[in-house]
């Protein structure tokens, strides 16, 4: 962690003060976020007088998951500002977790793709299918949302999902999507696109490597359970 945001997470816990009954740290100076409870983590997103009692009964109402399904009009006891702030935290993280890794990041198995995906998937409210490209050492080439929305089993044309990946001459691909519901076992039609995606992929001469089904913290790979 930088100088700076050292600075920045001991000013934001100094401001919170004993008053919210919030510990003192012996050195707030060198203070890690990542070794902070829930409350006081949030209560250094919420800021302001009061944050401390204020993170700890949002987290009695919704739980440290349930904030992700937060909306403006849910704010309560938080107030509005502090509402928009929360969900402003919690997109940025979003983002920073889905952001892709920096040229060269090669996948070794399922797992280095679907814990990335999984913070930027796990709780999206609709469905979206996206497709991972790689070339013939294993190397992403880039990733594509296909579909967003709802996902019948109709709605999925296999030409759609491979369009990306024939202009981009890619060696061979991985297929991701997420249910809403958190549950990320595979359905029927789950197991019949899969058959599906690689038999085009067969005769498009690109491998389909894997079909990741994501949900709230789990995920699936078809290809571990043998639909490939």
């Amino acid at each position: 962690m930088s100088a700076l945001l050292r600075a920045v997470d001991a000013a934001a816990i100094t401001s919170s003060g004993p008053a919210d009954g919030a510990r003192a740290p012996a050195s707030p100076a060198r203070l890690e976020p990542a070794a902070l409870p829930d409350d006081e983590l949030l209560a250094l997103v919420l800021g302001g007088a009061g944050a401390r009692a204020a993170a700890r009964a949002i987290l009695d109402e919704v739980g440290i998951a349930g904030l992700a399904q937060l909306c403006v009009s849910d704010g309560r006891p938080l107030g509005r500002t502090r509402t928009v702030r929360l969900l402003a935290a919690a997109e940025l993280g979003r983002r920073v977790a889905g952001a892709w890794p920096p040229p060269g990041w090669r996948i070794r198995s399922p797992a280095d793709l679907a814990e990335r995906l999984l913070p930027a998937m796990g709780h999206l409210e609709r469905e979206e299918l996206r497709s991972v490209l790689l070339n013939t050492k294993n190397v992403v080439t880039g990733m594509v949302i296909v579909y967003a929305g709802n996902l019948a089993g109709s709605s999925v044309r296999i030409g759609e999902v491979f369009r990306d990946a024939v202009r981009r001459q890619a060696a061979s691909m991985v297929v991701v999507h997420n249910h809403p519901s958190g549950d990320p076992s595979p359905s029927a039609e789950d197991l019949r696109i899969t058959r599906e995606l690689a038999e085009a992929g067969r005769l498009l001469d690109i491998d389909l490597l894997d079909h990741l089904v994501i949900g709230h913290g789990r995920w699936v790979s078809l290809r571990a359970l043998g639909a490939l």
